[in-house]
């Protein structure tokens, strides 16, 4: 099993903008349970400590395989959300663990 591990520093300066598109990007990402098959386990939250130093939304997503990650990548309701967290986004650091 691998699980992709995927956190977010947000562009915003403004701390009401920034936790309001974090919620944001934390709800659509959830919103893929279900709708995208690979996906075997998926949960985003956002921070709610040291805002000043820790990333503002984390994701931990579980798939069979790598193919499975990749497919996930690709899946058009991904895609939509992808665009999205491009556009509020400032800075992305992701790790693929074997489990």
């Amino acid at each position: 099993m691998i699980r992709h591990i995927v956190s977010w520093k947000l562009a915003a300066e403004d701390a009401d903008l920034r936790a309001e598109q974090a919620a944001d990007v934390a709800r659509r990402l959830n919103a893929l349970d279900g709708v995208v098959p690979q996906l075997r386990a998926i949960s985003a939250g956002v921070n709610v400590a040291y805002p000043d130093t820790n990333w503002d939304v984390t994701l931990v997503a579980d798939f069979d395989s790598i193919a499975a990650l990749e497919e996930y990548q690709v899946h058009p309701a991904h895609e939509e959300v992808v665009a999205y967290v491009r556009s509020v986004v400032a800075a992305r650091a992701a790790v693929d663990i074997e489990i």
